[in-house]
């Protein structure tokens, strides 16, 4: 029976479908995963004797069968809500389910010995941007001065410090929890990294509320994501200072700012490997800036971050083919 790989993922995701064309091209068809489907679209037994499990999914709309033991990959892409058969569950009884239901899936994903892109244990341990930046620096990125704190007197002091300007940045998602709360209950959408001025002092009092993460606003020649798969490296060259909705915070997809392919120093391109690498990850995206003077600056890595949009906008960097390729080549060669 032929290997396949397994992606994990919600309804809405366009990297899961554009994969899945590149692997069903080179006679690979993937077994998806839609969480915000399951288990209301699946059926599921499996049954453990003699050291292992067995059984597996059946997609009932499809028909598509999944047999555990033919995973010979695993794209973890994205999580989303489960969705049930009874769409009226009381609010304890969804609790329970989805606990079970988190339960029972990871128990099964964490028994396969398989190749994953990447091991949800090891994108949770990588996820720590506070701990990003120790190893980074270890490592031999050159990483800005930071400070974390819930006193005004000590941000202040760290200003007069780096004697420029500053930022603040949220650390854990700049959506500010949007996602985790009902429509109704949302209150703001977006905070971009944002440049804190002499007008936005009365805001310092705030950090008081909840510790704030500020970094010096590090001066841009231009910036990078260089996504990391398997081992190869994609390095797109962001022109984020052609436009003043860019210039602090790339992701301001309004502005129509140039992306191109960059080639990194040797040296560079190998110390964003090992970083990756370092977490037991196959897939990471790194944020660089590159200074006026040529120093390479450590942001981050956001080891399931989005790449698409970068390839639509740099077609030569193809990282939709070379994720479907080491899929494809796990599956073939059954690498753990």
């Amino acid at each position: 029976m032929a290997n396949r790989a397994l992606i994990v993922t919600d309804t809405s995701d366009l990297h899961a479908d554009q994969v899945a064309v590149k692997l069903g091209a080179v006679g690979h068809t993937p077994f998806r995963l839609n969480l915000d489907a399951f288990p209301r679209d699946f059926d599921m037994t499996l049954s453990f004797a003699e050291g292992c499990w067995r059984g597996g999914l059946t997609h009932l709309p499809s028909g598509d069968v999944l047999p555990v033991e033919t995973i010979g990959a695993v794209w973890m892409r994205k999580k989303a809500d489960f969705s049930y058969r009874s769409g009226d569950l009381l609010p304890q009884e969804k609790a329970y389910a989805d606990g079970e239901m988190e339960h029972i899936l990871f128990s099964m994903l964490y028994s396969l010995d398989c190749f994953w892109m990447s091991h949800p244990l090891a994108v949770r341990g990588a996820s720590w941007k506070g701990e990003q930046l120790q190893r980074a620096a270890r490592m031999g990125f050159d990483v800005p001065p930071s400070m974390i704190t819930n006193r005004r007197a000590d941000v202040e002091a760290f200003r007069r410090t780096i004697g420029g300007e500053m930022i603040f940045k949220t650390l854990s998602s700049p959506i500010l929890g949007a996602d985790e709360v009902a429509a109704e209950d949302r209150i703001a959408g977006h905070l971009s990294t944002t440049l804190i001025t002499d007008e936005d002092d009365d805001l310092l009092d705030a950090v008081a509320e909840l510790p704030s993460f500020f970094q010096p606003n590090v001066l841009k020649a231009y910036e990078l994501r260089v996504t990391i798969i398997g081992d190869r490296v994609f390095a797109a060259k962001i022109h984020s200072q052609d436009d003043p909705r860019t210039a602090i915070d790339c992701r301001d997809m309004s502005a129509e700012i140039s992306y191109e392919a960059d080639n990194l120093p040797a040296e560079v391109s190998r110390r964003c490997l090992e970083f990756v690498h370092s977490y037991g990850l196959t897939y990471g995206a790194i944020d660089l800036i590159v200074t006026p003077e040529g120093r390479y600056v450590f942001l981050e890595n956001n080891p399931v971050g989005q790449f698409l949009f970068v390839e639509q906008l740099v077609p030569s960097l193809d990282m939709t083919s070379h994720v479907a390729r080491c899929l494809a080549d796990a599956v073939q060669k059954g690498l753990p």
